[in-house]
């Protein structure tokens, strides 16, 4: 077992009730313990560790001041609650985050009373604890009573309209909630330190009424050295002053900024709005993401998201390749069709490098969108540059681009407008479990009038994809690809445009028809493999579209097989419903054929390895083996022949 930090202090911390009587001196002290575990934890499982580094100190001190579970903490997104999981008695299960069985990487109501509303996308918190807040004030009695509600979201994630929706609703409502606004796009330079420390005691010190104008008056009264601080704080928060005038608009009273790594301020500033608070309060929080951890720290990233790594180096032990990333070869063939084709340009949501549009930036970054965690306006954005003459490569993942729906339908859909969406991370994505699967973008596109709708069986099929989507330019078009590596195929030098809605057989059979869509192709083969070994030879088919149908391929299927069977990456009313649609329009169950659909369970599928994910689906080749014999009637799987 590798080296655990020696951490006295958080050793007696079996819940935050244990902290209330700490003084500073030894919070400070948990901090640092609270750090160490985090990152020893984490370089044994792998996980998301830059955020939960920047929030350490936070983390501690609103656990001092509030009262937990009965205040509820709700952190945004969720990235960054390793510490507080520590804290809230799950210390011991903290090297099972992300695995199967093992704690979620988020916050999770079904996994602990500290984890008051789950999350996992991002910019809901604010919403979430507006609603707490009411609930409190309207006499909800859950079982745990209702206290003060806190919002723990970042700068990125006020970048979403939700944020802002939910502020606008909060202050008019008037009630006492809080919100922290944990900022790490502004550095704590000193002179920003010593702006906090003051303002610290200026908090402290004056009556709460008064926050608000002793907040506005502060410039002014800060020694010379410091009004700078000031000056580069209004400046880099973008005319929100260090009054708040903005937020101070939106109804809240604004307190900051503050330095997140400083214990004695922050639990000076959180006691004092505890104590005082009438109304809704935002408190301004500086933090720098990876804080404490020197590979973090300088990583570009500042370690967001890692694989297992090596605490002393901060190296990270990555499986070697033996194929690309389906994320890299749609890169890559992007950033080809671009240099061709100077219309060509890239758009995504806060996702440069998850989507693989960043390979495009390097190139040519005039041409390359990041709107931010705004997905809305990164559809409707994507439509006026389609119909400005562009050809726009919208590239969300798939449970990402559930929040732009509305705009896919009345923006693109209905206007018929050649936005090209690249659907990253389809099917079940693994840790991250059910908040980040893909599974419903063939349910929520394919009932959508005139559009193209492709899954690449393998990383060939794709680069011939994100060219064929290329070429549409008379209506929109999607191309859902899922996360990690390719099978190993041949790469081609160039893609070619497909024929639209006409797919492919793969292996020549009889009775039974395998008609498969996406990447779950390779376990048709195998199963197919399987089935021959006991004289069973299917003809397995790759779909390639689920929109439009190649009605041809499908119905002749239907015609000279006793069974057809569909198998997808996605929930049921995707790619399978819409086969089934076309056989009954079509008589072909009036004639006998036995069909079954192979899609995700009606359920959500908890984190684990994607492996254990479509084992826990039943879409393996053993599965698809299964589902072949008993539509043939034969229900042992020992039996040797059928």
């Amino acid at each position: 077992m590798p080296d655990r930090p020696e951490t006295p202090l958080l050793d007696k911390i079996k819940s935050p009730a244990d902290m209330k009587t700490l003084s500073l001196a030894e919070l400070r002290q948990l901090a640092d313990e609270l750090r160490a575990e985090t990152i020893s934890a984490v370089s044994q499982t792998g996980g998301h560790l830059g955020a939960g580094l920047g929030v350490v100190e936070l983390t501690v001190a609103l656990h001092h001041v509030f009262d937990a579970p009965r205040d509820r903490i709700i952190f945004d997104v969720g990235h960054q609650v390793y510490p507080h999981k520590i804290l809230t008695g799950r210390r011991d299960r903290i090297r099972t985050l992300r695995q199967k069985g093992g704690l979620s990487g988020f916050t999770k109501r079904s996994e602990s009373p500290y984890d008051p509303f789950g999350a996992g996308h991002s910019s809901t918190s604010i919403s979430a604890a507006t609603g707490f807040t009411m609930a409190r004030e309207l006499g909800g009695a859950p079982e745990i009573a209702l206290g003060d509600a806190v919002a723990v979201i970042g700068d990125g994630s006020m970048s979403a309209g939700m944020a802002f929706e939910a502020m606008n609703n909060a202050g008019h409502l008037k009630k006492r909630m809080f919100v922290i606004l944990n900022d790490n796009e502004m550095s704590i330079a000193p002179p920003v330190g010593a702006l906090s420390s003051y303002l610290t005691r200026l908090y402290e010190a004056e009556p709460f009424q008064e926050l608000k104008a002793a907040a506005k008056g502060a410039v002014k009264l800060l020694p010379e050295p410091l009004q700078e601080g000031a000056r580069r704080a209004k400046e880099m928060l973008k005319g929100m002053t260090v009054g708040g005038t903005l937020f101070e608009e939106l109804g809240f009273s604004y307190v900051g900024p503050i330095d997140g790594h400083n214990i004695d301020h922050l639990v000076g500033v959180l006691r004092t709005v505890h104590e005082r608070a009438t109304g809704p309060v935002l408190i301004h929080v500086l933090t720098t993401k990876g804080k404490g951890y020197a590979p973090a720290e300088k990583a570009s990233d500042k370690g967001h998201a890692t694989a297992k790594f090596d605490v002393l180096t901060g190296k990270q032990h990555k499986s070697p390749s033996n194929a690309p990333s389906y994320t890299s070869v749609f890169g890559r063939t992007l950033t080809d069709l671009a240099e061709a084709d100077e219309k060509v340009v890239a758009i995504t949501a806060a996702m440069p490098d998850g989507t693989g549009v960043g390979m495009m930036a390097e190139r040519f970054p005039a041409r390359v969108f990041d709107v931010g965690i705004a997905e809305q306006h990164a559809v409707t954005f994507s439509a006026g540059l389609a119909a400005g003459g562009m050809k726009p490569f919208c590239a969300i993942y798939s449970t990402f681009l559930q929040r732009g729906y509305d705009q896919v339908v009345h923006d693109v859909a209905i206007q018929s407008l050649p936005v090209r969406f690249m659907i990253d991370r389809a099917g079940l994505v693994g840790q991250d479990g059910a908040t980040h699967a893909g599974s419903f973008d063939l349910a929520y596109l394919g009932n959508l009038p005139g559009f193209v709708i492709m899954a690449p069986a393998d990383e060939s099929e794709l680069v011939h994809m994100v060219t064929t989507a290329h070429a549409i330019d008379d209506r929109p078009s999607a191309v859902r690809y899922p996360r990690g590596e390719g099978v190993g195929v041949d790469m081609p030098e160039k893609g070619r445009v497909l024929e639209i809605g006409k797919g492919r057989i793969v292996q020549e059979g009889q009775r039974v028809a395998l008609l498969s869509l996406g990447t779950r192709l390779e376990q048709v083969r195998i199963a197919a493999e399987k089935l021959a070994q006991r004289g069973i030879t299917p003809t397995v088919a790759d779909a390639r579209f689920m929109k439009p149908l190649d009605e041809a391929l499908i119905l002749g299927l239907a015609r000279d097989h006793e069974v057809l069977i569909t198998i997808e990456e996605g929930a049921v009313g995707g790619f399978g419903s819409h086969v089934a649609q076309l056989l009954a329009e079509n008589g072909a169950f009036d004639k006998g054929l036995k069909f079954r659909s192979m899609v995700l369970p009606d359920i959500f599928i908890d984190h684990a390895s994607p492996a254990e994910m479509y084992e826990t689906a039943g879409l393996t080749a053993a599965d698809i083996e299964r589902k072949v014999l008993s539509a043939l009637g034969v229900s042992d799987l020992s039996a040797k022949t059928a």
